[in-house]
């Protein structure tokens, strides 16, 4: 395999507040898709992740959680971040943790550089703080008084702290990323960066804390620690063994810059904006792209500890197995909207895509190459037409799926690499192999046939191996031989003639009951919920022993609401001002149907309007309504909603409207989404 060079890949690495959900996950899945891939492909590959251990948040957690110290609660947390990237398969080079000692000496090396060469100055804040995402806010930057990221509350706050002058280097990166447009993908995320933040103009971002303790220590001024954000951006380049003094590793000048960092697009300021100008200040080359992957999100809800909604990879792991799972997160996530994970469509794609388009595909063609050659694959060079338009579509996937992975398409490679099985299945449908072995004058037919197909299968198994590694392993062994390499998938003919095949092969996949698999994640909802209302008792317990009474009862109000035992649910009735009556064939004019939300984006130039794609049978309707105060677009995607769509198609805000969704509205004007009480499939009459 020809030596392609050097490719530096980091994930963000995953805040210590608690075990990791399968969206926060997927990420560190995409990542290792992507390096396994560049392996096989002849890169040097260096793979960094790890864990961000500092900040306030942690310092109230580690509390909660009746730690003796934050270090001993990020150690614990730290620890369950690792075993679950390691039980999704993730080949990472390291995994750094914000407290590991070389990290911490070359952050205050940094730190002090900056301010030796004046970009950083001591001044105070006084704003908006939201402890949960460790970042402050301007009034015109909330939402309804929350933070505009999380949606939770946010304090005034006053504190003494030092700033990095951003306006010394803003112009100099506008530049920059006009000068490369790879720089910051997808490219409407680019545009979002530079329309919202870079133009208008960038505030000196606050750089240090003196509210708490847990972080790095300032050096020269004990009384401060390097805020969070400077703190963990400076891992990609600590990890790899740069040194602020000029005595940098050969690992550092043989990897920097970064080739990609692979971001949450919820992220993206912090790594496009503030980043680079830390880089510039350091005089460092700046990483050569910023991915802000898509969030994968379960159902059309966000996930809650509370409703026992999270789903969590081990979970996943332990009912479908590792690759099912990391076919389902890489595959389902497209490539600039939001995915959707629910426990059916992970059951439906177990059973379509991979035990019959791919599962059955192996246990078939082995199967029969055992039942009628006792397991011998032998070329006889019969061939026929049919042959060719197979071997065109396997020889021709590699090129195809190497420009899709070029450009970060990881989902569309998959979906090529499936339809080189579907082709195969679709060639055993065209020879009949079943046909020609009841005929002895079309035995070396017969035999050719069985040989193309393993050579088909085993090219592309050999593709699947970065995103699905245990299946090609195991299909390989299988088929008695070793997966290829990449340099060699554009020619057919490489499986040794005359090699035999297991004569029991292992099952790749076995279907699914949907009904069983849905009593197991019964069983791990109510488990999620009971040990999420026992932490948050322990929590308030541990608050209150702490000195912190005012926080331990705003997690006991929380609780009161959340089980419904504060008197919430005795909610007034409000009465409307009653329309004229009309007859039941006025009533029966209207058609009301179950939809399911598929696609959901924000109306340009509106901030109460969200135009929804609605799939209703077998149609698709665009719905424009009014609720963008109450839904943002990725809480929509997935939601089974009440229709009216006989309604007469109107223009809103210059968008067509096919139809309406049916809300509630309060004495306060607050709306609710009509939905269905029970499952049931989009198309359903509502009568």
């Amino acid at each position: 395999m020809q030596n392609k060079g050097k490719y530096y890949l980091t994930t963000a690495i995953a805040y210590t507040s608690g075990k990791p959900h399968i969206g926060n996950t997927y990420e560190a899945i995409l990542a290792d898709a992507i390096v396994r891939y560049k392996r096989a492909d002849g890169y040097d590959v260096h793979f960094q992740t790890g864990s961000d251990e500092h900040g306030q948040k942690i310092e109230s957690r580690a509390i909660e959680a009746g730690c003796d110290s934050p270090k001993e609660f990020v150690d614990q947390v730290s620890g369950v971040i690792k075993d679950i990237w390691n039980k999704v398969g993730t080949s990472y080079d390291r995994f750094i943790r914000t407290t590991d000692d070389d990290h911490v000496k070359q952050v205050q090396k940094i730190f002090k550089r900056f301010y030796d060469q004046g970009d950083i100055y001591k001044g105070s804040y006084k704003g908006k703080y939201c402890t949960e995402c460790e970042a402050f806010y301007t009034d015109s930057q909330l939402k309804d008084g929350k933070c505009p990221v999380c949606g939770g509350d946010v304090h005034d706050s006053e504190e003494e702290a030092y700033f990095f002058k951003m306006s010394n280097y803003t112009q100099r990166l506008i530049d920059y990323i006009n000068e490369h447009p790879e720089f910051i993908q997808p490219e409407s995320r680019k545009n979002e960066m530079m329309n919202n933040f870079l133009l208008p103009g960038v505030q000196d971002l606050c750089v240090s804390r003196t509210s708490f303790k847990w972080g790095i220590p300032v050096d020269f001024d004990d009384k401060h620690v390097v805020y969070v954000w400077l703190d963990a951006l400076a891992n990609y380049i600590t990890g790899i063994g740069y040194d602020c003094d000029g005595n940098s590793t050969e690992e550092f000048k043989k990897y920097w810059p970064a080739d990609l960092h692979l971001i949450g697009k919820d992220i993206l300021r912090f790594h496009t904006i503030y980043w680079p100008i830390f880089l510039m200040a350091l005089d460092l080359p700046l990483p050569k792209q910023i991915f802000g992957h898509p969030w994968l999100l379960q159902g059309g809800e966000k996930m809650s500890k509370s409703k026992g909604n999270v789903i969590y990879a081990d979970d996943l792991v332990d009912l479908f197995g590792v690759d099912a799972v990391r076919y389902f997160v890489l595959h389902e996530m497209p490539f600039d909207n939001d995915g959707t994970i629910t426990w059916e469509l992970m059951v439906e794609r177990f059973n379509s895509d991979l035990a019959n388009t791919l599962g059955n595909l192996v246990s078939r063609t082995i199967a029969m190459s055992n039942k009628y050659f006792d397991g011998v694959v032998e070329d006889k060079g019969v061939a026929e037409a049919v042959d060719e338009d197979l071997k065109s579509v396997v020889t021709g996937t590699y090129k195809v799926v190497e420009e899709k992975m070029d450009e970060l398409r990881v989902a569309d490679s998959l979906t090529e690499i499936f339809n080189l099985f579907k082709r195969c299945n679709k060639y055993i449908d065209e020879t009949e192999p079943w046909v020609l072995a009841k005929d002895d004058s079309k035995k070396d037919r017969l035999a050719t046939v069985l040989y193309n197909l393993t050579e088909s299968i085993m090219i592309g198994v050999s593709l699947l191996a970065p995103f699905m590694p245990e299946t090609a392993e195991q299909t390989a062994k299988n088929f008695n031989t070793q997966l290829r390499g990449f340099d060699s998938l554009s020619t057919f003919g490489s499986y040794p003639n005359g090699n035999k095949v297991s004569a029991e092969p292992v099952m790749l996949f076995a279907r699914k009951d949907l009904e069983t698999v849905l009593k197991q994640t019964a069983q791990i909802t109510e488990k999620q919920k009971a040990e999420f209302f026992e932490s948050q008792e322990t929590a308030a317990n541990n608050l209150e022993k702490a000195g912190r009474a005012q926080d331990a009862d705003k997690i006991r109000d929380n609780l009161k609401k959340l089980r419904g035992d504060d008197g919430s649910s005795d909610e007034e009735a409000i009465d409307i001002e009653p329309k004229a009556e009309i007859e039941y064939n006025d009533f029966a004019a209207m058609q009301f149907q179950v939809g399911e939300v598929i696609k959901c984006e924000a109306v340009p130039k509106s901030k109460k309007l969200l135009c929804s794609q609605v799939k209703v049978g077998s149609k698709t309707l665009q719905i424009v309504s009014g609720i963008h105060k109450y839904y943002e677009p990725e809480d929509m995607v997935g939601k089974k909603v009440m229709v009216l769509v006989n309604l007469k198609p109107a223009k809103l805000a210059g968008v067509t409207s096919e139809g309406m969704l049916l809300c509630a509205e309060d004495a306060d004007g607050n709306l609710s989404l009509m939905v269905p009480e029970k499952k049931m499939p989009s198309g359903a009459e509502i009568c």
